[in-house]
């Protein structure tokens, strides 16, 4: 923050609750003076073609909100295969014309009302952190998965549609695998996109990535989802089937 501020930024703090409220706090009580907002995290920047493309907008553009295409820099490498590359993502749109999900974890922004469009370049999310965070962060967002399946939550959240936005096409893509088995369903996706989607083109670093973020990552879910239903069922009050004899007993 001291850095920040030394050059010249506006350091506002909110206590964390999770990565939607953060940012939808932001949004409704920053004194936000633009008509435009573009929302990055701390490890992501833009290409010379998106800035580009976001200052050839004109006055009155097309649309009131831009997805942008989303590239992984992963051990210095940055991926290009694996249906990951790009990802797209709603982070350029007028004020009060999107806000962030509710979720706990692999949030997205919605778009509130307007239009949306696609930009041109590329937003590059930047991981530079060692594989001991990564992982541990990876640890910790497994059980924020966790919560928002068994919490089933759908309000606030951006509703799965196969003909939708590209947001919507990946929950609708993210809802049909959590409806498969547990534990089998890690392995399948691995296949996919290391195989199928080419991911293995990516070399060394790809191989990593795609083996800790797609096969690992979503086993550890499916392990912590095992976990708490089951023991959910060690806990949940046995079944009396002769009630009157128990009383006798008593």
């Amino acid at each position: 923050m001291e850095l920040a501020q030394a050059l010249g930024a506006t350091v506002v703090q909110h206590p964390f609750e999770h990565y939607g409220a953060q940012r939808n706090w932001a949004i409704d009580h920053l004194p936000i003076a633009e008509n435009w907002q573009l929302h990055l995290d701390a490890d992501e920047l833009l290409d010379d073609a998106l800035v580009n493309a976001i200052l050839a907008l004109p006055d009155a553009p097309e649309h009131s909100a831009y997805f942008l295409a989303r590239f992984v820099r992963f051990l210095g490498r940055v991926l290009r295969h694996g249906g990951m590359s790009p990802t797209w993502h709603l982070r350029l749109f007028r004020s009060g014309c999107g806000r962030c999900e509710e979720r706990k974890y692999d949030q997205h922004f919605m778009l509130v009302s307007g239009s949306a469009g696609q930009l041109d370049g590329a937003m590059i999310d930047d991981v530079r952190m060692s594989l001991s965070e990564w992982t541990a962060r990876h640890n910790r967002w497994a059980d924020g998965e966790v919560a928002e399946l068994i919490a089933k939550e759908y309000s606030g959240r951006v509703r799965p549609d196969i003909f939708g936005t590209p947001t919507e096409k990946k929950r609708y893509l993210r809802k049909t695998y959590n409806q498969l088995p547990l534990f089998v369903r890690a392995f399948g996706l691995f296949v996919y996109r290391y195989y199928l989607c080419l991911g293995f083109l990516d070399g060394v670093e790809g191989f990593i990535f795609w083996v800790l973020q797609t096969f690992w990552f979503r086993f550890l879910v499916d392990v912590k989802l095992w976990e708490k239903r089951h023991a959910d069922r060690l806990t949940r009050p046995a079944r009396r089937e002769h009630p009157e004899s128990e009383s006798f007993i008593r």
